[in-house]
């Protein structure tokens, strides 16, 4: 099996996995989300984030997607992984958005490696765009 895993500061995982259930609920099972939760040290995010995915079992995979590369929760969960030799098994990607989780949780299991985390990263990318509102579209959909 393969699980996607959400790590990030805060409750944005948590949050982010809330979401995901509203699009890929069917899924659910195969996401564990925890976060480095404030005024927590990143060594007891360690331990929060080995108990997460201890249900993860040798033979399985793992992609990986973190809030900011470089941060303590994704420099932490790569140090457990390395630590328990699962670097190989698992595809890593930073600054996850929505986009970016939705299309990991559907397209984990039909990509592997490098396939996958391009396909993240365009997916991610092409979901952000500048909107301008204007006053008239206020009206438009006021009329509606």
């Amino acid at each position: 099996m393969k699980y996607l895993v959400l790590v990030s500061h805060g409750g944005f995982a948590a949050g982010l996995k809330s979401s995901l259930a509203m699009f890929a609920g069917d899924k659910m099972d195969q996401v564990i989300a925890t976060g480095l939760e404030n005024g927590k040290s990143a060594a007891e995010f360690r331990e929060v984030f080995k108990e997460a995915i201890s249900p993860i079992q040798a033979e399985d995979e793992m992609v990986l997607l973190a809030d900011i590369i470089g941060g303590s929760p994704l420099t932490t969960a790569l140090d457990v992984l390395g630590e328990m030799n699962r670097l190989e098994s698992t595809v890593v990607v930073g600054g996850m958005n929505l986009p970016m989780a939705l299309t990991a949780a559907v397209m984990k299991d039909a990509l592997d490696g490098d396939a996958l985390a391009t396909t993240l990263v365009s997916e991610a990318t092409t979901a952000l765009q500048q909107f301008k509102a204007t006053a008239e579209d206020a009206d438009e959909e006021d009329d509606i």
